[in-house]
């Protein structure tokens, strides 16, 4: 069936108000972001649970969305923590929150029942069965894992009509997203609770039979190339893809403008100078369109 394109959502990160107004400012769909607790990036600056409605009324102001990070492990003594946080959430107008933890997502359902559930990354989904099962739980949509090749996502896009989130740009993690447990053995600090080292960001030597290998200037051997994946767009609109995320909550402002005017512009152009396509599904219309804030239940 031939019907017509649209551009995908462009979501891009915000570790602190500068790189959430750089974000605004170079035309993002939707910012996520996170507060003092719970989320996986707890070294950025982050945003305050007591000025979450601020900051959500703000990028409303701008009709655009606001995607809140939860996406942590969750231990049993902190489940009221962490369910006032989705109440704080709810009444704050956020228009959906981004979780890990497979309990937590009916908890989310439960509490606030209005409020949109992003699968997070992770949560490992590397199939069209994971992707299933989040969506079973209560997800809305899934952010698959970065480490898919574009054939994998167009397996999973062809077996499922959950709505689909891939990263285009940013860091990468040395081991699959969501399973990495070198930083909590290394220093007892747990990228599942926020807290990684980047210990795949470190120089290291290669011992070989005990001894020490010359690699010249090749010292960082764990650590990724980062991801910039914008010559990949067109085919992510072609398998129908909902979002275009951008990593870098630890990133500056400058960054953030950047990667994001880069994806924005890529996928309008594509869409511009291709009216219409045979795909799976209609994807997210511009918010431009459409008002910036969820419906209230």
């Amino acid at each position: 069936m031939k019907v017509q394109l649209s551009r995908p959502e462009v979501l891009a990160p915000a570790g602190d108000r500068q790189a959430l107004e750089a974000a605004v400012a170079a035309g993002a769909d939707a910012v996520y972001f996170g507060v003092d607790a719970f989320n996986a990036r707890a070294r950025a600056r982050n945003f305050s649970v007591d000025t979450l409605e601020d900051t959500v009324r703000l990028l409303h102001a701008h009709r655009v969305k606001a995607h809140l990070t939860l996406n942590t492990l969750v231990f049993d003594a902190e489940l009221e923590a962490w369910s006032e946080l989705v109440r704080a959430a709810d009444r704050a107008g956020v228009d959906a929150v981004i979780v890990q933890d497979l309990g937590a997502v009916g908890l989310v359902r439960r509490i606030a029942p209005g409020l949109r559930i992003h699968a997070s990354t992770q949560m490992t989904c590397t199939d069209a069965a994971s992707v299933e099962l989040a969506a079973s739980l209560g997800a809305d949509r899934v952010v698959l894992a970065r480490e898919l090749s574009l054939d994998d996502i167009a397996q999973i896009a062809r077996a499922t009509n959950v709505e689909l989130e891939v990263f285009v740009h940013g860091a990468l993690c040395v081991a699959y997203s969501g399973q990495c447990l070198t930083s909590e053995a290394i220093g007892g600090r747990s990228a599942n609770r926020g807290a990684c080292a980047q210990a795949c960001r470190l120089p290291y030597e290669l011992v070989v039979d005990g001894v020490v290998r010359d690699l010249g200037p090749r010292a960082y051997l764990l650590s990724p190339q980062d991801l910039e994946a914008s010559a990949a767009i067109p085919r992510l609109i072609e398998l129908g893809v909902h979002s275009f995320k951008i990593e870098g909550r630890m990133k500056g402002p400058e960054y953030v403008a950047a990667t994001t005017r880069l994806s924005w512009f890529r996928a309008w152009l594509l869409v511009r100078s291709r009216p219409s396509t045979t795909r799976r599904g209609a994807l997210l219309r511009s918010p431009r369109r459409r008002s910036g804030s969820r419906p209230r239940q």
